[in-house]
């Protein structure tokens, strides 16, 4: 076999497959792979060079850690204390809206809607948690549709694009609901739990949860759901009121939020709302 100086190019695809086969187990492909190589390489020096460049950068290129951040209950501290520090970090996140609890008229610890106009305005999305909070389990289906389509309408009243994101209130599912949520062209649910998403095999509409903030939560918990992370898994982060009053067993207090976010930035994670999966519509 005869190569030319002046005819044969060898680009950094052929480069790449090249490596590829000389770092396979040992095969009689492999060896003669090799043996080609070194061949190549005492024609052409800067081959072996340029192998020895492409083998260094696939070293120092670590896969992408993908975390998803969600807050739930509409609590007002998600905008006055949680976006702020998101935007300070370049941080997606889906904020989660329900008009349960004392959201009519508690208006020191419950959203408004134009502060809910805010946070999409600042990019984040907002996404559905029903109008009163109620275990989707629990009601007819009639009454959950409902109560699902009352958000869609107070997010077209408000201006807001209809929500795509979805969250079951109490992490309760149910296959009604499931079934409603698809009809709806929903594209993410989530739900409780204590792993990552995986593309491959999960059910976008029951989406686990690789974290859940709550008071007795610590930095290392938080860490080791990041950490599950990576090779196309998805660590999806649950929290709630930062901190929450009126319901202080999802609580999670400032100054830990503040170093869980911390962790994530100087893990140089990519962190983004729901909707930023873009994965494909869930079929009928």
């Amino acid at each position: 076999m005869k190569f030319h100086k002046r005819t044969f190019v060898l680009d950094e695809v052929r480069l790449i497959q090249l490596l590829a086969m000389i770092t396979s187990p040992l095969s009689s492909k492999r060896i003669f792979t090799m043996n080609l190589v070194f061949r190549l390489s005492y024609i052409f020096p800067c081959i072996l060079i340029s192998l020895l460049v492409i083998s260094a950068r696939a070293k120092d290129q670590k896969p992408e850690r993908i975390v998803v951040l969600t807050f739930d209950d509409s609590v007002a501290n998600h905008a006055t204390f949680v976006a702020p520090l998101l935007k300070k970090h370049g941080f997606g996140a889906t904020f989660f809206i329900t008009e349960g609890f004392g959201f009519a008229k508690d208006k020191k610890h419950y959203l408004t809607w134009e502060q809910i106009k805010q946070l999409h305005a600042d990019g984040f999305e907002i996404g559905n948690h029903t109008r009163r909070h109620a275990s989707v389990a629990r009601q007819k289906p009639e009454a959950l549709e409902a109560d699902i389509i009352y958000i869609e309408k107070q997010c077209e009243k408000h201006g807001l694009p209809r929500p795509i994101s979805f969250c079951y209130p109490g992490y309760t599912t149910s296959k009604a609901c499931v079934k409603i949520l698809r009809k709806r062209g929903y594209r993410y649910a989530r739900t409780g739990g204590t792993r990552a998403y995986d593309p491959e095999k999960d059910d976008p509409l029951l989406m686990p949860q690789a974290f859940d903030g709550k008071p007795k939560s610590t930095l290392e918990q938080f860490k080791e759901a990041v950490a599950k992370a990576g090779n196309g898994m998805i660590a999806v982060m649950t929290f709630h009121g930062v901190p929450d009053v009126q319901h202080p067993w999802v609580n999670t207090e400032p100054e830990k939020f503040e170093a869980y976010m911390k962790h994530l930035k100087d893990s140089g994670c990519r962190v983004i709302a729901l909707r930023d999966l873009k994965i494909p519509k869930p079929s009928e």
